[in-house]
């Protein structure tokens, strides 16, 4: 397991190159892992974005299943929570002003997407992959 904190806008990147090692270790295709890079990148920019100063992490861990491995991303933050998560994933619908394009996205290219949020105390968002 590794566990990425994420404070500042530079640590966005220190994730995503952590992640995409741990998947390129291993053994998932390029393009697995491209998209986990597109999103842990989007999850840990809106750490930084909602959750400010209160921070959060990104927790990467693998997990066997018999003759398959998913690789299972965590994106945890502190932040304000999601009111309406199943407004949030979907496409345009933004508290901030933004395109509303990255959750949504994030959903899309990845196999698995769950998104938990509890408002005033934050929200956990679950990718997973599987090679």
């Amino acid at each position: 397991m590794e566990r990425f904190t994420i404070a500042l806008e530079s640590d966005i990147g220190i994730a995503v190159v952590g992640v995409q090692a741990q998947a390129r270790r291993l053994g998932f295709t390029q393009d697995q892992i491209d998209r986990l890079g597109t999103a842990v990148s989007e999850l840990a920019r809106n750490i930084v974005k909602y959750a400010g100063c209160r921070g959060g992490d990104i927790v990467c861990q693998e997990e066997p299943r018999g003759q398959t491995l998913r690789l299972v991303v965590q994106a945890r933050d502190n932040g304000p929570g999601i009111d309406d998560i199943s407004r949030a994933l979907s496409d345009h619908y933004s508290s901030s002003g933004s395109l509303g394009l990255g959750l949504p996205g994030v959903k899309r290219i990845m196999d698995e997407c769950e998104v938990v949020s509890v408002v005033g105390s934050g929200t956990v968002v679950t990718i997973a992959l599987q090679r």
